[in-house]
């Protein structure tokens, strides 16, 4: 690995985004990224583990290596990818005792980015500076009339991926010569998960709950699902819960029908003659298609632009039939990718040179 001089960078940022079989950690100058390595877990080194805090250790002892192989002293701030916590507005939040009680706890579920402030604020510990995280995948700023389920015991919540939405709306935006204040967007981030946000003038109005099973399906999960069939399958089956969150998350989706969440893979079927491939992956883009068409409605067809994200947005084939069903909203943009890394340096560079402010938890 390539060592690192402190002397030779103003700005040093240390970046972290742990996710379920790998941690993502990079070091930026300001907003320009320096070193970057994505460390992967295989199943034995995960399986040990019962919870997602039970990781901790192993996880900053990997990071710890990192820093140590490279040489890195010299760091301003550590930010982390934001967890599962209770719901925030969007922005920037300094890593306080609040927070780091409710990602270990798993108060408001479990998930790999919970290690993310509770590392962070490790580390700034250790370099003697701030931790913060982004954009947590719990940002809500739904109106109250999304909220509504139709059951008045449950009540429809906004988990999603944030910090890749606002990002690339706000690049977007810029394209169009305009602030994202200014813009009304519809918003798919397309991954392991599938969420649609309608964004109006810097607010995410609507958006489906991509990780409990709402929207689309995706490669590994259901999205929504028939109700009254599910409940059936469920006592007929007798089901633990556990066994059908995983079968909501982790199991569904792509996978579920085809044994792969590797959309690569799905293409070689379907280019094989495989039949049942090419019927789930013109359902994948169906599926995708409807819920961004629906925020039309939400946006009452004041529709800046359609924007297509995430990994999958790199499959040029899938993005145009996409484009085949939803051109009649407007332009498209396609900003493949999920530039999470990059979004959280940016975001913390901005709080360094004090032009933004972070908020309390």
């Amino acid at each position: 690995m390539q060592k690192i001089n402190p002397n030779d960078y103003e700005t040093l940022i240390l970046v972290l985004n742990p996710g379920s079989t790998s941690t993502k950690v990079a070091l930026f100058d300001g907003d320009k990224e320096v070193l970057a390595e994505t460390i992967r877990h295989s199943a034995e080194d995960i399986s040990g583990f019962k919870k997602i805090i039970d990781q901790k250790d192993f996880r900053y002892n990997v990071i710890k290596k990192f820093i140590s192989e490279n040489g890195i002293t010299n760091v301003k701030a550590v930010v982390g990818r934001g967890g599962l916590i209770r719901p925030v507005e969007s922005g920037v939040y300094e890593v306080n005792q609040n927070m780091i009680d409710d990602l270990a706890t798993g108060k408001y579920k479990e998930h790999a980015s919970n290690l993310g402030g509770i590392i962070a604020h490790q580390l700034a510990t250790d370099f003697g500076c701030k931790a913060y995280i982004v954009d947590p995948v719990v940002v809500d700023e739904m109106d109250e009339v999304a909220r509504v389920s139709g059951m008045p015991e449950l009540e429809r919540k906004s988990i999603f991926h944030a910090l890749n939405q606002k990002s690339s709306a706000r690049q977007a935006a810029a394209q169009l010569g305009k602030s994202y204040a200014e813009c009304n967007f519809i918003v798919a981030h397309m991954g392991g998960g599938v969420s649609v946000g309608a964004h109006c003038q810097g607010r995410v109005i609507d958006v489906n709950n991509a990780l409990d099973g709402e929207g689309p399906f995706s490669p590994e999960r259901t999205g929504g699902l028939p109700v009254g069939d599910l409940l059936k399958m469920c006592y007929e089956k007798n089901l633990s819960l556990a066994d059908v969150k995983k079968k909501i998350v982790g199991k569904g989706g792509v996978v579920a029908y085809l044994g792969t969440n590797n959309m690569q893979e799905v293409e070689e079927m379907i280019a094989k003659g495989n039949v049942k491939a090419k019927l789930i992956y013109e359902a994948l883009i169906y599926q995708i298609s409807k819920e961004i068409a629906a925020h039309g409605a939400t946006l009452k067809g004041k529709v800046d632009a359609v924007i297509l994200t995430g990994g999958i947005a790199y499959n040029e084939d899938l993005v145009n039939k996409i484009k085949e069903r939803i051109n009649f909203l407007g332009q498209v943009i396609v900003i493949p990718g999920e530039r999470e890394m990059v979004s959280l340096a940016s975001n913390i560079n901005l709080i360094l040179q004090n032009k933004t402010e972070s908020r309390v938890y």
